[in-house]
């Protein structure tokens, strides 16, 4: 009996004693009394998630619930009330060995609810600690059914494999709503070491094949340019200029370059003084 049905049984019972007390009425006092007593002895109440299993003399007699439901006293008793919410339990596997040998240890929730709760009251024992059971023994069978790099590439994948090595097994039990989700895969500190020296000899090795495309490129390129300035020479002097003033030009300083106009004026200049 919950909180709700003692308060209206213990209401009912003050009630009829005071009216056959104070009030001189026996009669409508010991009524009130009696269906106080029936109420304490047959009112049960159950939450809006709880199912009541009843049983009547040792066989099973019903669902009640959720609400308020009444019972034969002495003849009728309630076995358990299932939570018939979705609930989550923790499951681990320590020092497991995957396809390819490797020790890991994984951490994962199981997501799963009653759905028959006759049969898991009356068939299973303790189907909390079964459920629970299962699964770390089917977290254990997935993860030897699967290589490192799986596990660390594709936990969906793996989250979908242990949801359905769980279905199957428990697939008698009354329990659905399974789902799981991986929390954390450990793996030895030695092989973690290796693991992330060769990501960076992966990412130094793509750096300087990268380095050395850009180097092939620019050669190209040179060669190109060249190749360009062999077929025109004026381009190659205009080239070299602009290279000088670009060093220079913020520098103040004023450079003479050799032209051919310079060497025509110099011609002139020396027939003049002969």
């Amino acid at each position: 009996m919950n909180r709700s049905a003692a308060a209206i049984a213990i209401i009912l019972i003050v009630i009829g004693a005071l009216a056959a007390g104070v009030l001189r009425l026996f009669g409508p006092g010991v009524i009130l009394i009696l269906i106080g007593a029936g109420v304490a002895l047959s009112l049960r109440m159950a939450n809006e998630w709880e199912r009541a299993v009843v049983l009547r003399l040792g066989r099973f007699a019903g669902i009640r619930g959720p609400g308020a439901f009444f019972i034969i006293p002495v003849i009728e008793t309630i076995y358990v009330a299932v939570d018939t919410r979705k609930q989550s339990t923790v499951i681990s596997a320590e020092n497991t060995l995957t396809l390819d040998g490797v020790s890991v240890a994984v951490d994962s929730i199981l997501f799963w609810k009653v759905e028959d709760v006759k049969r898991v009251a009356t068939e299973l024992l303790d189907y909390r600690a079964m459920i629970s059971q299962v699964a770390q023994t089917s977290l254990r069978e997935t993860i030897s059914g699967m290589s490192l790099a799986e596990i660390l590439g594709n936990r969906e994948q793996m989250d979908q494999r242990i949801r359905t090595v769980i279905a199957d097994k428990s697939q008698d039990w009354g329990i659905g709503g399974i789902g799981v989700q991986i929390r954390d895969v450990r793996i030895p500190a030695e092989l973690n070491d290796a693991m992330s020296r060769n990501a960076q000899a992966e990412k130094e090795k793509q750096a300087r094949v990268t380095l050395a495309s850009s180097e092939v490129a620019i050669a190209e390129q040179i060669v190109r340019a060249g190749d360009i300035y062999a077929a025109n020479p004026a381009a190659l002097k205009i080239r070299q200029m602009n290279l000088i003033y670009e060093m220079n030009k913020n520098k103040g300083t004023t450079i003479l370059i050799p032209t051919d106009l310079a060497n025509a004026m110099s011609g002139v200049i020396k027939a003049k003084e002969s």
